[in-house]
């Protein structure tokens, strides 16, 4: 019963993909359909609009597993990482 007391972490037995890996997937389905990636992305990351996002290969969906600052931590991380 002691088990109980503390807090549990739950993790779901969904596919795990990475900020980085979602950054990288949506990159690309936005240039396939011939958008620039850059100014959606930007766009999404201002306004949490997912309209700026295509839908092709599912990255609509794929980049809404996330929250925005969650993906901006990760374009500040590897920002700096890189200085």
């Amino acid at each position: 019963m002691d088990h109980l007391e503390h807090t549990m972490m739950f993790k779901s037995q969904g596919e795990d993909v990475s900020p980085q890996e979602i950054l990288q997937q949506v990159y690309v389905a936005l240039e396939e359909k011939g958008y620039d990636p850059i100014n959606q992305l930007v766009g999404y990351l201002m306004s949490g609009d997912p309209v700026y996002i295509t839908s092709h290969n599912q990255a609509r969906s794929l980049i809404r597993k996330l929250e925005r600052y969650e993906l901006l931590e990760e374009l500040v991380r590897s920002y700096l990482a890189d200085k």
